[in-house]
C-alpha cells in the first residue's frame, strides 16, 4: 500500500536531528549553511517554520490563499535564548511532529495552498515537500559545518517520485535529488549522460482539474507505478475498479517517467466522485502534443459506474482545459466500432469523426479543435 508520508517525514525529521546533534556547542548564527546566504542557524529555523507551515496549509483545507504560520527563534521574552541549540533541535522535532499529524489525520481528498504550479497540495504533496526542505537543508548545513550527510535513498526517492515527475530516476536516488534541486552535478551513470548543475529548478505537485460531480486527479509516478502493478494508487475504487484500460495507462505513465519524457499535465486522472471520494475510471492523454499542437485523449471507466454520464463530464472538463492552452491546438481519441457508449461520450463532449472511414487499424477517428 503507498504511503501517505507519516512515517517518511518523521524519518527525515530524525536524520537532521541526529546530523545536527553533535554540533550543537557549534556558534551555527557564524557558519554559512554551505553554499547559501543563509546561516546554519537561520537555515534551521526555515525548516521549523516550513514543516509548521505545511502542516496549517494542510489542516486549513484553504486553497484559495495562503494561511501564514511562521516560527521565529529570535530570543524574544518567551522565545529561545538564540544560542539555544538544543532548543532548536526541540523545535524541529515539534514542527516535524506537527506535519505528520496533519498527514496522518488528513481525509484521502484533503488539499491545502500552495502556490507553485497548480495552486494547491495534497496531503502527499506536503509530505514530500517536507521532507525535501528538511534533508535539503540538512545537506545544506552539513557542507557549511564540515559533516559527512547522506539522506535514506528511499526517502529520496519519496520527494523525487511525488513532486519532481519530470526528472527521470537514476539509481542513486539522493544524488539526483540534489541534481533535481541545483545542488550538484549528475554524473554520467549506466549509459544516462552526466548533466551539470541545475541553476533553475521547481517541484510540481499534482494537477486536479473539479467538475460539478467529479475531481481529475492528476496521477504522480509513485501512484502510476502502483496501479500498474496491481495495486490502488492511493484510491478508495468502486466495485470493479480500476478497469484495466486505467491500468494500462499508468503503465504507459511509468515507461515515460522512467525514460525521462513524462510531463504530468499530460499523463493520467484518475475520475474521483466528489459525494463519496470514491475513484470511478481513469481519463487522459497518450502522450504529449505533437508539432502541430495535437494530443490523443482515453479514458475508461468501472463498469459499475457507467451510465452516469461521468466519462462524458470528465472528457469535457479536460478538453477544455487543454484547448485552452498555447501548445494544444486538436483532440483526437479513436473507438472501436461497435462501442456504442464510447461513441455516445466523444459526441457528445464535442468531438467530430475524422472521416467516415475507420483508419488503419479499424477504428473511428474523432477530433476536437480549440
Amino acid at each position: 500500500m503507498l504511503s501517505t508520508g507519516g512515517k517518511e517525514v518523521e524519518e527525515a525529521v530524525a536524520s537532521i536531528v541526529a546530523l545536527l546533534r553533535p554540533a550543537v556547542d557549534r556558534d551555527w548564527a557564524d557558519i554559512n549553511a554551505g553554499r547559501m546566504d543563509w546561516s546554519c542557524r537561520e537555515t534551521a529555523e526555515h525548516v521549523a517554520s516550513d514543516l509548521v507551515a505545511y502542516a496549517g496549509q494542510l489542516a486549513s483545507r484553504a486553497q484559495s490563499r495562503y494561511v501564514p504560520f511562521d516560527i521565529t527563534i529570535d530570543g524574544r521574552e518567551g522565545g529561545l535564548d538564540p544560542a539555544d541549540n538544543e532548543g532548536i533541535l526541540d523545535v524541529i522535532t515539534t514542527t516535524g511532529a506537527l506535519l505528520t499529524a496533519a498527514i496522518r489525520t488528513a481525509p484521502r481528498d484533503a488539499r491545502g495552498f500552495h502556490p507553485y504550479p497548480f495552486r494547491s497540495a495534497n496531503r502527499e504533496g506536503f509530505a514530500a515537500m517536507g521532507i525535501a526542505e528538511v534533508l535539503l537543508h540538512a545537506h545544506d548545513m552539513a557542507e557549511g559545518l564540515g559533516e559527512p550527510y547522506e539522506a535514506p535513498a528511499h526517502l529520496a526517492e519519496f520527494v523525487l517520485t511525488r513532486i519532481f515527475p519530470t526528472v527521470q530516476p537514476r539509481p542513486d536516488h539522493w544524488q539526483n535529488l540534489l541534481w533535481a534541486t541545483g545542488r550538484a552535478d549528475l554524473p554520467a551513470h549506466a549509459g544516462l549522460p552526466g548533466r551539470d548543475r541545475l541553476t533553475e529548478w521547481h517541484w510540481t505537485n499534482n494537477l486536479v482539474l473539479d467538475t460539478e460531480r467529479l475531481r481529475l486527479e492528476g496521477v504522480t509516478p509513485a501512484a502510476a507505478a502502483d496501479l500498474a502493478a496491481g495495486g490502488t494508487g492511493g484510491f478508495d475504487w468502486i466495485e470493479g475498479g480500476p478497469f484495466e484500460g486505467t491500468r494500462d495507462a499508468a503503465t504507459m505513465v511509468t515507461k515515460a517517467y522512467e525514460g525521462g519524457v513524462h510531463r504530468p499535465e499530460f499523463g493520467l486522472y484518475v475520475l474521483v466522485r466528489r459525494e463519496d471520494d470514491r475513484a470511478v475510471g481513469g481519463m487522459g492523454f497518450h502522450g504529449v502534443p505533437d508539432e502541430e499542437g495535437k494530443a490523443e485523449v482515453g479514458y475508461d471507466l468501472a463498469e459499475a459506474a457507467r451510465g452516469n454520464g461521468y466519462a462524458t463530464e470528465a472528457l469535457r472538463a479536460l478538453a477544455k482545459w487543454a484547448l485552452a492552452r498555447d501548445d494544444v491546438r486538436s483532440l483526437f481519441a479513436t473507438v472501436e466500432p461497435h462501442n456504442a457508449p464510447s461513441h455516445g461520450v466523444i459526441t457528445r463532449a464535442g468531438f467530430m469523426p475524422v472521416s467516415a472511414e475507420l483508419d488503419e487499424k479499424g477504428l473511428q477517428a474523432y477530433e476536437l479543435r480549440g
